[in-house]
């Protein structure tokens, strides 16, 4: 499915909102600033020509013809080639439309409903500083008319005329003041239209530019999954077949050295057994199963299996420990700590020459700790060599193990004083 742009929505948002009414909208009033003068003056030349006889002589009525043309000529050049509000086109263009308003209503009051317009479109055409002067100039033809016509023939008529003059100024800061109004909100609405443009187009880059982050994180990710994966095989493969085919050679060079037939019977039998239990965890570590020790025990019980045939085929004296309520912990803990137990029982055996292991697994409050201690020849932790194509991988993957988890592992050995490894680890429960 092709994704929606910010300005789809948007436009959608706009298309699915109910209508308004016409003047209630900005088109609305646009269309009305465009075809209101046309409106007005048609009404007032209808209603001119109606009443020409009773206010205008034949020589009036030329005139008022001759004005309506020109009102005519005005309105179509500014449809055409004006249209620029405030402006200096704009104020010439309000200015002619009162001169020409005020001499027709001046022959005809009727034709005062033209100047009508100045009321609407003032704030639209004219500088702030003008508006008020434009409406009040309007409302000169508007009492006029509404008076009698201009000029007023009596007293009373100058009185009315005064009444209604300060009644269309008032009327006219009313309309100046909704126009003034209705500027600002289309200013405003405007200014939203041009900032929401403005946000949808930094919105669809940003688009654009997590799409291609999606698509370089997916291969980081692809890439890191490809080295963690092959982390996890030589880990396997160092802490099975390594340690097996360790084993298979040790009891080949026994069966090489020994005169009796019983014995090296004995020690084929368990190289023939390493070869089998490694070939059973090489296939376990390439489809990421359990080790096979704990296939049918949970962790203690396979640790203890697991330091007890240590302990015969090394032969050291091995003893393994359990402090705490045991609990089943997550497959991945429990497999995590087998390995390492079994990683540090064959670094004892390569390299420590001890006497005595002690294994212990202990259940804490929120985490599991595994110990490792012997009392062999000892090292210096910090002196140890780096990792070499033939060994040495042995306290780095113990160590990734545990990061892996969350946890660490801490080597405490001295020349001499045997060595202790503790691993550390969350106690995540089995689900």
């Amino acid at each position: 499915m092709a994704t929606e742009t910010a300005g789809e929505r948007t436009e959608g948002a706009r298309r699915a909102a109910p209508d308004l009414p016409a003047l209630a909208t900005g088109e609305g009033w646009e269309r009305f600033y465009r075809w209101g003068p046309y409106g007005l003056l048609g009404l007032a030349g209808v209603l001119s020509a109606a009443t020409a006889s009773v206010f205008l002589t034949p020589a009036e009525r030329y005139a008022g013809g001759a004005l309506l043309v020109a009102a005519l000529a005005l309105e179509l050049s500014w449809s055409r080639y004006g249209r620029r509000p405030v402006s200096a086109t704009s104020c010439g263009y309000y200015a002619a439309r009162t001169v020409l308003g005020f001499a027709m209503s001046w022959l005809n009051p009727f034709a005062a409903i033209y100047a009508l317009i100045g009321y609407f479109d003032g704030a639209r055409l004219l500088p702030p500083r003008w508006v008020r002067p434009g409406l009040f100039a309007t409302a000169v033809t508007m009492a006029g008319s509404q008076s009698g016509g201009l000029p007023p023939g009596s007293a009373t008529q100058w009185g009315v005329f005064g009444a209604l003059y300060l009644l269309n100024a008032g009327l006219g800061l009313v309309f100046g003041h909704l126009g003034e109004k209705e500027a600002e909100e289309a200013a405003a609405k405007a200014a939203t239209i041009a900032e929401l443009e403005r946000t949808n187009a930094r919105l669809e880059q940003a688009l654009r530019e997590n799409a291609g982050l999606h698509a370089q994180l997916l291969v980081q990710a692809r890439e890191a999954g490809v080295a963690d994966e092959r982390r996890r095989l030589a880990a396997e493969i160092h802490d099975t077949l390594a340690q097996g085919l360790t084993g298979i050679v040790t009891q080949l060079q026994v069966v090489r050295d020994a005169d009796d037939p019983a014995v090296r019977r004995a020690h084929l039998d368990r190289a023939q057994a390493l070869a089998r239990h490694s070939l059973g965890e090489a296939r376990r570590s390439v489809h990421d199963l359990a080790p096979s020790a704990l296939a049918q025990d949970a962790l203690p019980a396979a640790l203890e299996k697991a330091v007890a045939g240590w302990g015969v085929q090394a032969g050291v004296r091995a003893e393994f420990t359990l402090t705490g309520a045991a609990e089943k912990l997550h497959d991945e803990i429990e497999a995590s700590l087998l390995r390492i137990a079994q990683e540090s029982l064959a670094n004892t055996a390569r390299h420590a020459g001890a006497s005595r292991v002690g294994v212990t697994l202990s259940f804490m409050d929120g985490e599991v700790v595994l110990d490792v201690r012997d009392d062999g020849c000892g090292f210096d932790p910090a002196a140890v060599p780096p990792r070499t194509r033939s060994g040495g991988f042995g306290l780095a993957g113990m160590r990734a193990r545990a990061e892996r988890l969350a946890g660490r592992v801490d080597v405490e050995s001295e020349p001499g004083q045997g060595t202790a490894v503790s691993a550390r680890v969350p106690l995540v429960r089995h689900d």
